[in-house]
């Protein structure tokens, strides 16, 4: 999980709130298509359009605004940005299973779920070289049940992870051409898009960073 450094709202958000008056006030669920993707783009922006949870790749078409603290909690605004993240998984198709904030839902333990918004959330997991993802500390109850709840451990997760971890365990690179490989990928491309499972890749392969 890599951390996510928010920041200011959207324009076209702001703009929008602004119009709340004595006969309409804003809701998060009067929020057009055109402002949601919008949103999206924002939050996509922040996170270098890699899932808020598992850091798959989003796509605009197959992504939702997840709220980390759910929406069914009265305490909190809908519309707050801050409490806004990007997570994969819009519509899920027949057999494929649910994970990040498709399978979290409604469900928030703060003293349970380590959160993307905390810095030391990326000290919390340990990636192994098969694609999985445990624990960095055995007993720590919040970085297991985020697992659990996320469906971070999940067989496709885990291919997908090991996928990612396969072109840097070639035999044929330089220690030097290794280094520039590893160094690359751990830097975002002229848009601002990270590669695929950054932590993962971080985790294991940083040491021969050159940042």
């Amino acid at each position: 999980m890599k951390y996510i450094q928010k920041g200011s709202e959207p324009v076209q958000l702001t703009e929008w709130k602004a119009l709340e008056s004595e006969d309409w006030k804003p809701e998060y669920r009067s929020m057009g298509n055109q402002l949601k993707n919008g949103v999206k783009n924002s939050l996509m922006q922040e996170q270098g359009y890699l899932c808020c949870y598992c850091e798959r790749r989003l796509r605009l078409d197959d992504s939702h605004i997840e709220h980390f603290i759910p929406q069914s909690n009265e305490a909190i605004d809908p519309l707050d940005y801050s409490n806004m993240l990007c997570s994969c998984q819009n519509r899920v198709k027949k057999g494929e299973p649910r994970h990040c904030g498709n399978l979290k839902g409604d469900w928030f333990d703060a003293a349970l779920l380590v959160s993307p918004l905390a810095p030391d959330c990326e000290n919390k997991f340990l990636f192994l070289a098969d694609g999985r993802i445990k624990p960095l500390e055995p007993g720590d109850p919040a970085a297991k049940t985020t697992i659990e709840k996320l469906g971070l451990g999940i067989p496709k997760l885990n291919d997908l992870r090991q996928k990612a971890i396969e072109p840097f365990i070639d035999d044929v690179l330089t220690e030097q051409e290794f280094q520039t490989f590893v160094t690359a990928y751990l830097q975002p491309d002229p848009d601002g898009v990270l590669g695929e499972f950054y932590m993962t890749i971080k985790s294991l392969f940083g040491n021969f960073s050159e940042l």
